[in-house]
């Protein structure tokens, strides 16, 4: 016989939160296709739907609302009980950097996850542009870094890969043999050297109209349609198109996400953590 599960329970839970598969999805660190056979399972095990499709999203079901408030109470009880078996096992202090942009809403998640589960773990968090963090790291004024590279270290473990493509706004279109609006990265990251590589493989003018530190600056500027950016495949979404091959921009590489410690001790936060991180990054690519 077949019995729900803690797991199938908070997928329910997430997308009927979030309205949609896709949405729900990303709140668990899933892919839409994984949470979308988890609910199938769910359905399979009740007998009945727990949603209905309506416009682009979903509700719930007459099953669905009738399940809603005790996955919701069998969830918290979990979590409840698991605080109160682990509140002693886990103590000190961790010192931890997370980029600003790049899974900045996925590891906000992961440490908030974290931080209910082990209460007693005082947390240090330094939220900013990531290109400092080895520095910080070997300085020792971190503990543990996350951070993205072109080329990971044999000191870095590889999180999650994110390919690069050239980005316009939709809708915007820009003249193949006349000088290229550019919004690039400023000089203290990696992906300016990358996107300034391609574009001299074009052997055609370009011009840089537009420089941010962070993601959300280059993407803003693509999305204002004031020139083209290169932005990694998990940021493209309705308002931006990948730019037309017939352009010949260069080969693009592959932002790799790490994880990184100071190797100057280990001790049970800094253990947790990475354990923490490295099980949301691998539902999510599962």
């Amino acid at each position: 016989m077949d019995h729900l599960d803690s797991n199938l329970l908070r997928t329910f839970l997430a997308v009927a939160q979030a309205g949609s598969v896709t949405d729900g999805a990303a709140t668990i660190h899933r892919s839409q296709s994984a949470t979308s056979l988890q609910l199938k399972r769910l359905e399979a095990i009740v007998g009945h739907a727990v949603f209905e499709r309506h416009g682009r999203g979903v509700v719930l079901s007459k099953t669905g609302r009738q399940l809603l408030p005790i996955a919701r109470d069998v969830t918290a009880r979990l979590d409840a009980t698991l605080r109160d078996i682990s509140r002693d096992t886990v103590k000190g202090k961790l010192r931890l950097g997370i980029p600003d942009d790049h899974g900045r809403s996925k590891l906000a998640q992961i440490i908030a996850a974290f931080a209910r589960q082990h209460p007693q773990v005082e947390l240090d968090v330094t939220c900013a542009m990531s290109s400092g963090f080895p520095e910080a790291l070997e300085k020792g004024k971190l503990d543990l870094a996350v951070f993205e590279v072109e080329n990971p270290t044999s000191r870095e473990e590889l999180l999650f890969e994110d390919p690069t493509c050239w980005v316009s706004s939709v809708g915007r279109e820009f003249a193949i043999n006349e000088p290229l609006p550019v919004a690039l990265f400023d000089h203290a990251c990696w992906w300016r050297d990358a996107a300034i590589q391609s574009l001299e493989a074009r052997k055609k003018p370009f011009r840089v109209i537009y420089s941010s530190q962070s993601v959300s600056g280059v993407m803003a500027a693509v999305e204002a349609g004031i020139g083209v950016g290169l932005l990694g495949r998990t940021a493209l979404k309705s308002t931006l198109s990948i730019t037309s091959a017939d352009f010949g921009f260069g080969q693009t590489p592959t932002s790799k996400l790490v994880l990184a410690e100071n190797g100057s001790q280990t001790h049970a936060p800094l253990e947790a953590m990475k354990t923490a991180i490295r099980s949301a990054f691998l539902t999510m690519t599962s």
